[in-house]
């Protein structure tokens, strides 16, 4: 297992749409030596998830964080899909974008399908907070980062963020504006909805 190095923005696999993770390489040592990498990447850098291409790797797998209890979980090639037209601004950070945030719309209610590390096949309906890092994890599998999607009038350095509060409040800094800085969030029941397929 090791640490690996994050991409930062501006490496062109950053940009590059992953390739799906075939099925019969998941098992492979290589697959399985690529997921304990990036489970020791992303506690070593804290971070709420990470996408292969965020370490050089364009696969379309990605590792986070949905709820504490369970820990860090594997999305390999992962479908997502809008259950709503209503959307949430939230802040976001990444690591492969390092000191700066900006608040990002997304859908509030989304499902998504992916196979586990080992093959199997699980499916979540998530709300809230999963639902938005879910979302920006799958953006870098098709070489989108958060910036694309930002309200540019709100992007600001971290230092300065925290310095000032967010741009588009400035001087109220409030508690669900502080997700920057505390994510991964605790995560409520009703967020997190397993389903059986």
């Amino acid at each position: 297992m090791a640490i690996l190095r994050v991409a930062q923005m501006g490496h062109p696999v950053l940009r590059m749409i992953c390739q799906p993770v075939a099925p019969t390489d998941i098992a492979s040592p290589e697959f399985q030596g690529l997921c304990d990498d990036m489970l020791d990447t992303l506690f070593e850098y804290d971070g709420a998830g990470l996408a292969a291409p965020q370490v050089h790797v364009p696969l379309r797998v990605v590792v986070l964080t949905l709820d504490d209890e369970r820990g860090p979980e594997f999305f390999v090639n992962p479908v997502i899909t809008p259950l709503t037209d209503d959307t949430v601004w939230k802040w976001e950070g990444c690591l492969s974008v390092e000191g700066i945030r900006g608040k990002v719309e997304r859908f509030s209610h989304v499902r998504i399908e992916a196979s586990d590390r080992l093959g199997q096949p699980k499916a979540y309906e998530l709300r809230g907070f999963p639902a938005v890092v879910v979302q920006h994890e799958c953006d870098h599998l098709d070489g989108v980062l958060y910036i694309d999607k930002a309200d540019r009038a709100t992007l600001a350095f971290l230092s300065e963020y925290r310095k000032w509060g967010p741009l588009d409040e400035l001087g109220e800094l409030e508690d669900e504006e502080q997700e920057a800085e505390d994510e991964p969030q605790g995560l409520e029941d009703e967020d997190l909805e397993e389903v059986t397929s």
